[in-house]
């Protein structure tokens, strides 16, 4: 065969004979030859021979009919390279062809609907909100005059060509006896996903009244309806807002019919759900319309009359339920504000029927509907299950009853209505529990384990939800010191088992993780936490019943339900721990060999249970349970779950061991002080047990490399937990040296590495005895620790620096560190005693210091001093400037700083920021005393005898430091300050007010009546003396030195001399600092400063809370609190611009500050920050730059702190938020202006892993507004910086839209029908026009996950 390069049409038509052949193989490998061709070759191949490309395609058409299989199939693989190649004037003849082709010889009848397919999905096809190319218009050309008119059997639009033919008979027409050709649907849905975008009105209605007519006919199969029905919802994404109209018109017509069966009600009904599917938003203003019509086959009326003409149910009258049930949960998921109004109709429909059961007879719906729970004893009663409530009974076999399904349908109702409404009003007002959580407790008798299950998965998200509120306002602490933040929250989409485990574990606040004993939270009066209380046993005596069934799922879904009831309530087992251990036990400790599988179908696919999932799920309780009961209620049952935990933690399935080891470390936390005080022999017992199945796993090596991660981990705790003097008797000296032996290995193990650091870093945190840690032990650690700060990994040096750090920390464990480890230790740590480590420098320094205090000698060298020198000349702030000062005052205070002094003043001098510089000499000069050779006095000396401004700010910056540290007893006078303030230097008065508020901190007596008195003069000097009283009120605010006696005199001349614009800024700081200090005395006239008159004042006040925001003192919070949220919104309301976009930022602050204080008051704040998002047209006005004119929008600045604000809100709070309202604004950002598009981008990245299914929804808006972006093109004369921001904000969309993608495809599986169409339209632009960019972007965001 021909190289690629001289391939020509001469080619093609030499293999065309052999189509003919008599030999099936040869057939097919010359079509395999011609598919090779065709795709290889140059687009040019045959645009030129137009006769051999209908030689071509008569050949392929006749190969369609072939009796041998393989020669069909590798037509049709043929057909798409065919149309690629073949000229554009025959593409018509050629789609024409093949929609006349009629198999003779072929047993399979659908290969020319099948073929026709292939080559619709082959032509060009258009792009929303791109130009169609010419290709792309020709292919439409050739749908529009041939696939239209053949789908319909008439011409729609006769594009100018007069006396043409009637097609023949319609694809689409109906036959009299079969009804609508199903295959010919599947054409139809092909041709609109593909040229959707391009049809005509009149094309789209034809269609749809096609359509319409398949719906209607009687002989018509299901299936053919059903694809009907999808090829509708595909249609509607094209239709223009007035056929849109026009249709749900026509469907509300149909409903109103009188003669309107239950079949075409169903298809109805079902056709609405997949229309809201499809298009939610724009479908949101019908549903006001639809709802009754949805409502009416549910409502009790209609219930009724169904049961009076046919007492035995006719199935028809079922489906219809059936399908309105599943309607509305489409409806409450994508269209969720537009149901708000039918709210209590969707709750009594769907709570009437998940007890609907007319095999059993339950016709009790006015008892279950009535909204109100009954009395304990009744409870009890109505929970009463045992084995015989699950026997069929009544008269209708299994086989005849389908009455589950609307039960499951109903139930699904009630999880959308959890999940989208769950944490709002629906569950601030108690609706939820009082109504729907009573009805699912009583239905756990449900005979049906599909519809059981989803009852057990509903309650359960209505717990979750729960905490999810809880967790808002919760801080919680790992055991170890690290402080963990609430972790995503769950989309809505259904899970089972422990397939959440790692997400909701971390929304609830687990203090028995630290050192204290947890005990559970009390229940508060009145909100979800309290009604969850109020249900809790119920609730348990439920789920112990279900305990007892022999079904795995059952016993896993409850399980699931019990770990989310204890992780929100905090506790909450104590009378029920009995029964619910015992389950628990039976569950962890059956083997791997004797445990089957069992699968259960749901409506979001197949959820599978086996008995090893049960055991992960009761191994996840048993670590919740732990972790959130004390130790008086768990130790009793210890007996059964040691050896229970042994076993699993033995056991050959590797989830099972890995999870049995981690709550291994729950358990060693339980039986170990300080939790339990009065620990034994046989906590002993129970400890020498676990370590025992824990280090054989840690010293394998044959075993997966995560269970012995896990181990080590486990192994850190056990040794943690029984060192000390309350403990240290728990663990044998000779099992406790192979643990540490072990450890030491492992840390040398590159595979271990990791799990070692951290397990060691739990070690050197705990208290312990000098005796614990062998003296070569500790060495040998520090030593590997220290050694690994070479390494390149980021996670490992961190970690490892860090472990080092609490080592060094630990009195037991420094106290075993000799002169030459801790000589190697500073050699190895002066590499990243660098201001180019940044993110190790602060660590690092304070390992020093440690080690300073221990053996100074063996620290201070010429190399560090060097170090130290080269790091101070860098802009240090924050806790890396706190670790410095600390490190240079450790060596001063040993004796030892005379050479660091000596450096700092000859070597760096005023090379550096005055203000670092003066700070680190000042405190050597302090800590260091005589020993460092240099005096205050000397520094006052230099100060008057200096010439040039930058030696007068270093030693004002000395002097100020020195001061603050002396307190009353420095020497140093106001005056010795103020006499800079002339200075004609701009920087040396600034330096000077800093100098002098930092002395008056520590000596507020001396140096604040001066500053009052001077400081209502006007002129530069109030603005000095400003910056002064900044210093003073922050020390006194972060120190809590009382300085009440002046606190009056600041806040009145505060407030008179801040009128002026250049004083604002740094008195409204001042202002937050005081109000900081006596919150209960300034915060209420604060408030009522923000009714002043004057823009200026109230635009201070704002900026004073943005500063006082960042107190965390208790008491603070308790003033602040009643007042905060309706401070924010005076603010947030302010006329005046500038004023509100400060108040946004206040907001923002708020949020990371005092997010348990506004968070429930949300609702009220948000629509106003909503509100500044949104593009003001009265704000944009047009300047004239010459001959050109110019918009400004003076409304950009503050768009962008709301689009700030919403993101602040979306990672702390985004279960308050309402999505849809989240989600609009996103989406409109993404036109906004360059700054707003890129922060928009980064919430649409978190948004699908918040709301994936929300995020699909909108995945077409989405597209749109990416394509306009990638599309968008500059103008010639563009600067640098435009073309700059371009390339940047198309990297930046062709990331988002890497990210979304993959949202889209797992959200694929749970969805009905193939979603966003208009999303893979533009990702198979994205994919042809910006092909390099694209694989550049899936590199970036491989590597980021």
């Amino acid at each position: 065969m021909a190289s690629r390069q001289n391939f020509s049409s001469a080619d093609v038509a030499a293999l065309l004979p052999k189509f003919g052949d008599l030999d099936p193989d040869i057939r097919y490998m010359s079509l395999v030859d011609l598919c090779n061709i065709l795709s290889s070759a140059s687009n040019t191949l045959l645009l030129n021979d137009p006769n051999i490309a209908a030689r071509v395609v008569d050949c392929l058409l006749a190969s369609l009919d072939d009796t041998n299989g393989d020669v069909q199939s590798q037509t049709l693989k043929s057909i798409g390279p065919l149309v690629h190649k073949s000229p554009p004037e025959i593409l018509c003849q050629f789609l024409e062809k093949l929609t006349m082709v009629k198999t003779t010889k072929s047993m399979d009848s659908s290969i020319p609907a099948t073929a026709t397919r292939t080559m619709v999905t082959a032509l060009p096809r258009p792009t929303i909100g791109v130009e169609p190319s010419k290709s792309v218009k020709e292919a439409y050309s050739a749908v529009s005059k041939v696939l239209v008119p053949r789908m319909l059997g008439y011409i729609v639009i006769p594009h100018g060509i007069k006396g043409l033919p009637n097609p023949p008979r319609g694809m689409l027409e109906l036959d009299p006896e079969r009804g609508a050709d199903v295959d010919a649907i599947d054409l139809l849905h092909e041709m609109i996903r593909c040229f959707g975008p391009m049809l005509q009105d009149v094309e789209k209605q034809a269609l749809l009244k096609r359509l319409a007519e398949i719906l209607d006919d009687q002989h018509t199969g299901n299936v053919a309806k059903k694809k009907s029905v999808t090829a509708i919802s595909v249609l509607v994404v094209y239709m223009t807002d007035v056929l849109l109209s026009a249709f749900v018109s026509s469907t509300v017509e149909s409903f109103q019919a009188p003669q309107l069966t239950p079949a075409k009600r169903r298809l109805l009904i079902s056709m609405t759900g997949s229309i809201a599917r499809s298009i939610p938003r724009r479908l949101g203003p019908f549903i006001g319309t639809l709802a009754p019509f949805i409502l009416q086959p549910l409502s009790t009326q209609d219930s009724s009359e169904d049961m009076d003409e046919d007492t035995n149910l006719d199935q028809a009258v079922e489906d219809v339920k059936e399908a309105a049930l599943s309607t509305l949960d489409d409806f409450l998921a994508s269209c969720t504000n537009e149901m708000r109004p039918y709210t209590d109709q969707v709750l009594r429909s769907s709570l009437r029927y998940v007890a609907y059961d007319p095999a059993l007879a339950l016709n009790e719906e006015d008892e279950d509907m009535s909204g109100t729970q009954s009395d304990d004893g009744d409870d009890s009663a109505s929970l009463d299950l045992d084995d015989e409530d699950f026997e069929e009974e009544g008269t209708m076999s299994d086989g005849d009853d389908s009455s589950w399904k609307i039960r499951r349908c109903a139930t699904k109702v009630l999880y959308t209505m959890i999940s989208t409404r769950g944490t709002g009003d629906l569950l601030e007002n108690g609706t939820l529990y009082e109504k729907v959580a009573p009805v699912l407790i009583k239905c756990f008798q449900e005979r049906e384990e599909n519809v059981r299950l989803e009852i057990l998965e509903t309650l359960t998200a209505l717990i979750r939800k729960t905490g999810e509120v809880l967790s808002l306002t919760a801080a919680f602490v790992e055991d170890g010191g690290s402080t963990g933040a609430p972790q995503l929250p769950n989309s809505r989409k259904r899970r089972r088992g422990g397939s959440d485990a790692s997400v909701f574990d971390n929304q609830v606040p687990l203090s028995t993780r630290g050192m204290t004993t947890p005990g559970q939270s009390p229940s508060p009066t009145s909100g979800p936490r309290a009604d969850l209380a109020r249900l809790g046993p119920s609730i348990l005596r439920g789920i112990v019943k279900l305990l007892r069934q022999v079904s795995v799922p059952t016993k896993q879904a409850a399980t699931t339900l019990l770990r989310a009831f204890v992780l929100v309530r905090h506790g909450g087992l104590t009378d029920y721990l009995a029964q619910i251990i015992g389950s628990m036990m039976e569950a962890i400790k059956t083997t791997s060999a004797f445990i089957g599988a069992h699968s259960v179908l749901s409506a979001g696919g197949t959820a599978s249970a086996t008995g090893n999932s049960l055991r992960m799920e009761s191994l996840q309780l048993l670590r919740a349970v732990c972790d959130t009961h004390s130790s008086r209620e768990i130790t009793p049952f210890m007996d059964k779950v040691v050896p229970s935990l042994v076993t699993a933690i033995n056991d050959r399935y590797l989830k099972v061991s890995g999870e049995a080891i981690g709550v291994a470390e729950s358990v060693t936390r339980v039986i170990t002080p300080p939790r339990m005080s009065g620990a034994g022999e046989t906590s002993k017992r129970y400890i020498e047990e676990l370590f025992d199945a824990v280090i054989n796993k840690v010293r394998v090596n044959e075993i997966d490399l995560e269970v012995r991660q896990s181990a080590i981990q486990a192994l850190g705790v056990i040794l943690a937990r029984t060192s000390g003097p309350r403990a240290s008797k728990l663990l044998p000296a000779t099992k406790r040296s192979k643990a540490l032996e072990t450890l030491l290995e492992r840390l040398r193990n590159e595979t271990t590495r990791k799990s070692s650091v951290r397990a060691i870093d739990n070690l050197a945190v705990s208290p312990m005895d000098t005796d614990d840690l062998p003296p070569a032990w500790v060495r040998d650690v520090a030593l590997e620790l220290a050694q690994q700060l070479r390494k390149a990994d980021r996670a490992l040096r961190s970690s490892s620096l860090t472990a080092l750090k609490h080592l060094t920390g630990n009195p037991a464990a420094i106290s075993r560190l000799d002169d030459q480890t801790i000589g190697t230790l500073v050699t190895l740590l002066l590499p990243i005693i660098d201001a180019s480590a940044l993110g190790l420098l602060s660590t690092a320094m304070d390992v020093i210091a440690d080690l300073a205090k221990q053996s100074p000698k063996q620290v201070l060298n010429e190399e560090l001093n060097r170090a130290l020198c080269e790091v101070v000349v860098t802009p240090l702030a924050g806790h890396v400037l706190v670790s410095f000062l600390a490190l240079v005052d450790a060596i001063g205070a040993q004796g030892v700083g005379q050479p660091l002094m000596q450096a700092l003043l000859k070597d760096v001098g005023v090379m550096g920021d005055p203000g670092i510089v003066g700070s680190a000499i000042g405190a050597l000069l302090v800590s260091g005393k005589s020993s460092v050779g240099v005096g205050i006095q000397d520094i006052v000396k230099e100060l008057r005898s200096a010439q040039d401004d930058q030696r007068k700010c270093l030693a004002l910056s000395i002097l100020g430091e020195a001061s603050l540290r002396l307190g009353p007893s420095s020497p140093l006078q106001p005056g010795d300050f103020l006499d800079h303030f002339t200075s004609r230097s701009d920087q040396v008065p600034r330096a000077a007010a800093v100098a002098l508020g930092r002395a008056g901190a520590s000596n507020s007596t001396l140096y604040l009546p001066t500053i009052l008195s001077m400081i209502e003069r006007p002129g530069n000097t109030q603005l000095l003396l400003l910056h002064s009283t900044r210093e003073v009120l922050q020390y006194a605010s972060e120190n809590r030195v009382d300085i009440s006696a002046y606190t009056e005199g600041i806040w009145k001349v505060l407030f008179k001399i801040t009128d002026s614009e250049d004083n604002k800024a740094v008195g409204a700081e001042c202002v937050g600092r005081l109000i900081s200090i006596e919150p209960k005395r300034y915060l209420p006239l604060l408030q009522n400063y923000l009714q002043a008159a004057k823009p200026s004042v109230r635009g201070m006040v704002i900026q004073a809370v943005r500063f006082a925001l960042t107190d965390a003192d208790e008491a603070f919070d308790e003033v602040l609190k009643p007042i905060l949220v309706g401070m924010l919104s005076a603010m947030l309301n302010d006329p005046e611009l500038e004023n509100r976009r400060l108040a946004l930022i206040t907001l923002n602050s708020a949020t990371q500050n005092k997010g348990a204080l506004i968070l429930p008051h949300l609702s009220q704040l948000l629509p106003l920050v909503i509100k500044e998002s949104n593009i003001n047209p009265a704000l944009i006005r047009e300047v004239q730059m010459g001959p050109f004119k110019h918009k400004v929008d003076d409304g950009l600045e503050i768009r962008k702190s709301a689009y700030e604000t919403l993101h602040a809100l979306m990672n702390t709070a985004f279960s308050r938020m309402n999505p849809r309202d989240l989600f609009d604004r996103v989406v409109a950002g993404l036109s906004d202006e360059h700054d707003i598009q890129m922060l928009c981008n980064l919430m649409l990245t978190k948004l699908a892993v918040l709301d994936p299914e929300e995020t699909v929804r909108r995945l077409d808006s989405i597209a749109e507004r990416f394509q306009a972006i990638l599309s968008s093109k500059l103008k010639e004369n563009a600067v640098k910086q435009e073309v700059e921001k371009a390339q940047e904000a198309r990297t930046d969309v062709l990331r988002a839209t890497v990210r979304l993608q993959a949202a889209l495809q797992s959200a694929a599986s749970s969805v009905g029908q193939s979603p966003a169409p208009v999303w893979r339209s533009y990702w198979e632009f994205v994919g042809k026009e910006f092909k390099m960019q694209l694989h550049a972007a899936e590199s970036v965001v491989k590597h980021q996950r």
